[in-house]
């Protein structure tokens, strides 16, 4: 966000105060800052703040002596990369869904004409009235990007969905435009795996592994952060996609299998994260076995599940394939055997004698190798920094 410059809408309403934290995540980014506000916002937050936190003049009034330009408006809006205005109460909406223009901040709405985000803000019984509504439904197919509010508390004493989202996820949102407008892999279409398969042995048990997700959905959420159209494939995990993402659950490894080979030929790139089981019972018991009756052992017959990475590879045309290596030992060997065998570009590999990898926590130690055996490792790293590392090693193979 370094060097981009954001216009800050305030409005009046009690989230006035929030503005000066999200000032300061604009700040600490190296964006520049300039704000415009309502009459009423300055009830709730004073001049003095804002102009100190944003090192900029305050725009609130059309025909102020002040104002560095007689067409302040304009000049703001020509200046401004993007229009956030946080909080954005039921006023504003319907001003900028209405096309009126009567102080500082409507009238910059209508003369920007790139990306805005407004964050409403409001009481539940006024979000959920009709006219807000459509009003946001008009302004959502109008390009303009919706930051739903929370629900919770809100200052008039009700509780339900009203409150602005917070400040730190209304910056996520804004960083994450930014990074799509800038990152070569803005529209490809990305297939991702995550999580384990779950191979029954009876209606009551099955062969699985300690994996969570985490890994594969960071992966999803980090490409979907830098624009591309994301395919989440994931088995059986806790953890929720984010509502942009193309979200097929599955929870053995021959659904994954059916729906990897059904996406991957569409897509620009992939990238198999899923800790698929390598083995399944051969017959599947209708009944729930039962202990009284294996007393001394029990045997189940395993075959092979689907190689799904192998297949992946076989058909391969255009794509960008990338695998992952969970080893124990021989770690760098044994990947690139797998990167040869599997006709893979790149695999992320990684070690479960390495503290702090594997499943089950929030850091990840990897090391990537090309197809050309380049080798490439990272420190200990939470899994969202390790997905922005693997997210640009893929980002290498879509630039110019």
């Amino acid at each position: 966000m370094k060097n981009k410059k954001i216009i800050l809408g305030i409005t009046g309403g009690i989230a006035a105060y929030k503005a000066a934290f999200l000032i300061r995540l604009f700040k600490k980014a190296d964006a520049q800052v300039k704000v415009v506000c309502t009459q009423h916002a300055l009830e709730f937050i004073t001049r003095v703040t804002l102009e100190s936190l944003s090192e900029n003049r305050l725009y609130d009034a059309v025909f102020a002596e002040q104002n560095d330009y007689t067409t302040e408006h304009v000049a703001l809006t020509d200046w401004g990369d993007v229009f956030v205005v946080a909080p954005a109460t039921a006023n504003i909406i319907g001003k900028l869904a209405g096309g009126i223009a009567d102080d500082a901040l409507s009238t910059s709405l209508l003369a920007f004409n790139r990306q805005v985000f407004m964050a409403p803000a409001m009481n539940c019984k006024m979000y959920e009235h009709f006219a807000v509504q459509k009003n946001l439904a008009f302004l959502k197919s109008q390009g303009v990007h919706i930051i739903s509010p929370a629900e919770g508390f809100l200052a008039c004493g009700y509780e339900g969905r009203g409150r602005m989202e917070e400040p730190e996820t209304i910056f996520a949102i804004v960083d994450a435009y930014f990074a799509a407008e800038e990152s070569p892999l803005k529209g490809k279409k990305i297939l991702v795996t995550a999580g384990p398969t779950h191979e029954s042995i009876d209606p009551v048990r099955y062969i699985g592994n300690h994996s969570t997700g985490k890994m594969g959905y960071a992966i999803a959420s980090e490409l979907l952060r830098r624009g591309a159209n994301v395919t989440l494939v994931s088995g059986p995990s806790n953890l929720s996609a984010h509502d942009m993402i193309d979200f097929v659950p599955v929870k053995t490894a021959q659904e994954m299998f059916d729906a990897c080979m059904s996406i991957f030929p569409e897509t620009d790139a992939t990238i198999m994260a899923a800790a698929v089981a390598d083995y399944t019972p051969e017959t599947i018991s209708k009944h729930k076995i039962k202990k009284e009756q294996n007393e001394d052992a029990l045997q189940l017959m395993l075959k092979p599940t689907p190689d799904i990475l192998r297949q992946l590879g076989k058909i391969k045309q255009k794509q960008v394939l990338g695998g992952f290596a969970l080893e124990t030992d021989n770690e760098e060997d044994n990947a690139i055997r797998k990167i040869k065998s599997k006709n893979l570009d790149f695999i992320v590999l990684n070690s479960l004698r390495d503290a702090g990898a594997g499943f089950s926590v929030e850091t990840n130690k990897i090391t990537i190798i090309d197809n050309k055996h380049q080798i490439t490792r990272y420190p200990l790293k939470n899994k969202t920094e390790v997905a922005a590392d693997i997210a640009d090693t893929l980002e290498k193979y879509f630039s110019p």
